[in-house]
C-alpha cells in the first residue's frame, strides 16, 4: 500500500508540472490511476483480513465514509479555487491531492500486517499478537484468549488445506468450491454498483442541476456530497447491524424508486420552466443518494473484502475491482451521449438496473455477516447451505448463527461460556470443516 501510494504520488507530480501539453497530464492521471485502482483493491482486503468479525462490516465501511469524504472535500475546494487566475485553480485541487497518500503511506507502517498473510508465511506468534492488537487484548493474554485461538486455528487449517491446492489466476474461474461463482459475483455486484447511477450524479451533477434551472450548481453538488458523506455512517451501523442481504435488496428498491420519480419528473414537464419540477427532481436526487450511501456504497466494498477464500482473495479482489472502475469508465465515457439522446429519461434505465441487483444479490449473494472469513469459505462450499437460508447458517459446533454471535461476545467479555466442553467442540468442529 505504501508503494501504491507513492505511484499515486508520482501521478499527481506529473500532473502538476504540466505547462503546455494535455498528454503530459493525461499520462500523469493514468500513473495516478494505477496507484489509486491499486489501493482500492488492497486497503478493503487488509481491513476484512484484519478487523474482528464482529465489527468487520463497520470498519470496512470506513473505506467508502473516506471516499464520501474525499468526494465533499473535493467540491469545497473546487468551488473555492474556481475563481483562481489562470491555471492556479485546476493545480490546487490536483495538488492537495499528494497530501491523502502522505498520510495513507506513512500511517499504515504503524499498523500491524494482516494475520492471515502472517499466517500464510508460517509466522503465527506474530498473527496472534496482531489479531490481539486489533482487539485490544494484551499481547501477553492473546494465547489465552478464546476467540483468537479459535480464530487461528481456523487461519492455520486453511492455509495447510490450501498449501495442497495451486492458486493461479485460472483458479479463479475453476467450478470448484464455487471459485467461479464467486469470482462472476464479485464481479458483477461491482458493475452493479456503478449502474445504481450514483455517478450519474457525482460526476454530472452540475450540467444536471443547471439544466433543472439551479443558478449555482456547485452549490447543490456540494449539498449532494454532504447527504453522501453524512448517511454513509448511517450505513456503516445498517450493514453491521443487519447483515449485507437485506440492506442491498432493500437499498436496490428504494433507489428505484427514487429515480423512477426523478426520470418521470423531468420527462413530463421542462424543468427549466416549472421549478416545483426541478425541486422534486433535487429532492429524489438527495434521497436516492440517502439510500445508496447506506447500502450499495458501502456494502459491496465490504463483500469484496470477505467474499473470497484465501488462498485467491488478492486476484478475485482485484478481478471485481477492475469491473468497478471498468464500469466507472464506460459510464463517464458514454453518459453525455445518453443524455444528448434520451435527456432525463436516463433515470428509467438505472432505475431498472437497480431492481436487477436487488434481484441479483437475492439469488445468488450469501450472508457473510458476524463469521469469519474462514467459515464463509465453508459457507460457500457447503451444498446444504442456499443464499436465501445463508443468514442462520454456522460453522459446525455452533446451533445457528446468533449462538454463534453470543459466544464470541461472552468470550470477548472474558465471562463464563457455557462449557469447556462445547469451548473445544466448536474450535475442534472448526479445524476440521476448514
Amino acid at each position: 500500500m505504501s508503494v501504491e501510494c507513492l505511484v499515486f504520488m508520482a501521478g499527481v507530480v506529473v500532473q502538476i508540472a504540466s505547462t503546455h501539453s494535455w498528454a503530459q497530464f493525461a499520462v500523469g492521471r493514468l500513473i495516478a490511476g494505477l496507484g489509486v485502482g491499486s489501493l482500492s483493491a488492497a486497503v478493503p482486503m487488509y481491513q476484512a483480513e484484519t478487523a474482528p468479525a464482529q465489527i468487520r462490516g463497520t470498519l470496512t465501511a470506513t473505506y467508502q465514509l473516506f471516499i464520501t469524504f474525499g468526494i465533499l472535500v473535493a467540491y469545497c475546494i473546487s468551488i473555492g479555487t474556481r475563481n483562481i487566475p489562470e491555471s492556479g485553480s485546476w493545480r490546487t485541487v490536483v495538488g492537495i491531492g499528494f497530501l491523502w497518500p502522505l498520510i495513507l503511506g506513512i500511517g499504515i507502517q504503524l499498523m500491524p500486517e494482516s494475520p492471515r498473510w502472517l499466517v500464510s508465511r508460517g509466522r503465527f506468534d506474530e498473527a496472534r499478537r496482531a489479531m490481539a492488537i486489533t482487539r485490544g487484548v494484551p499481547p501477553e493474554q492473546a494465547e489465552d484468549h478464546f476467540v483468537i485461538h479459535r480464530e487461528l486455528e481456523e487461519m492455520r487449517s486453511a492455509v495447510e488445506y490450501e498449501s495442497k491446492v495451486k492458486a493461479g489466476w485460472i483458479d479463479c474461474f475453476r467450478p470448484e468450491h464455487k471459485q467461479l461463482y464467486r469470482t462472476l459475483l464479485g464481479m458483477t455486484l461491482q458493475m452493479f454498483q456503478q449502474l445504481t447511477g450514483a455517478n450519474y450524479f457525482f460526476y454530472y451533477g452540475a450540467t444536471i442541476f443547471q439544466s433543472v434551472g439551479i443558478s449555482d450548481s456547485f452549490v447543490t453538488q456540494i449539498i449532494l456530497g454532504a447527504v453522501n458523506f453524512g448517511c454513509t455512517f448511517g450505513g456503516m451501523y445498517i450493514m453491521e447491524r443487519f447483515g449485507r442481504r437485506y440492506p442491498l435488496i432493500i437499498g436496490g428498491v428504494w433507489q428505484a424508486c427514487w429515480l423512477f420519480v426523478f426520470a418521470a419528473a423531468g420527462t413530463a414537464k421542462d424543468p427549466m420552466t416549472n421549478p416545483g419540477i426541478g425541486k422534486l427532481m433535487i429532492v429524489s436526487a438527495c434521497m436516492f443518494i440517502l439510500g445508496y450511501a447506506m447500502t450499495w456504497a458501502p456494502g459491496i466494498w465490504i463483500l469484496i473484502g470477505e467474499t473470497f477464500p484465501t488462498r485467491t482473495r488478492a486476484k478475485q479482489a482485484a478481478l471485481a475491482t477492475a469491473s468497478n472502475w471498468l464500469w466507472n469508465f464506460l459510464l463517464a465515457f458514454f453518459t453525455p451521449f445518453i443524455v444528448k439522446s434520451i435527456q432525463f429519461r436516463y433515470g428509467f434505465v438505472f432505475a431498472a438496473c437497480n431492481l436487477t441487483g436487488a434481484v441479483i444479490v437475492w439469488c445468488f449473494l450469501y450472508e457473510s455477516s458476524d463469521i469469519s472469513l474462514e467459515s464463509v469459505d465453508m459457507m460457500y462450499c457447503d451444498p446444504n447451505c442456499k443464499p436465501w437460508t445463508s443468514r442462520t447458517w454456522a460453522p459446525p459446533g455452533f446451533a445457528n448463527r446468533q449462538d454463534l454471535i453470543e459466544q464470541n461476545r461472552a468470550a470477548e467479555a472474558h465471562k463464563g461460556l457455557a462449557s469447556d466442553e462445547r469451548i473445544e467442540k466448536a474450535s475442534n468442529g472448526s479445524a476440521g470443516m476448514a
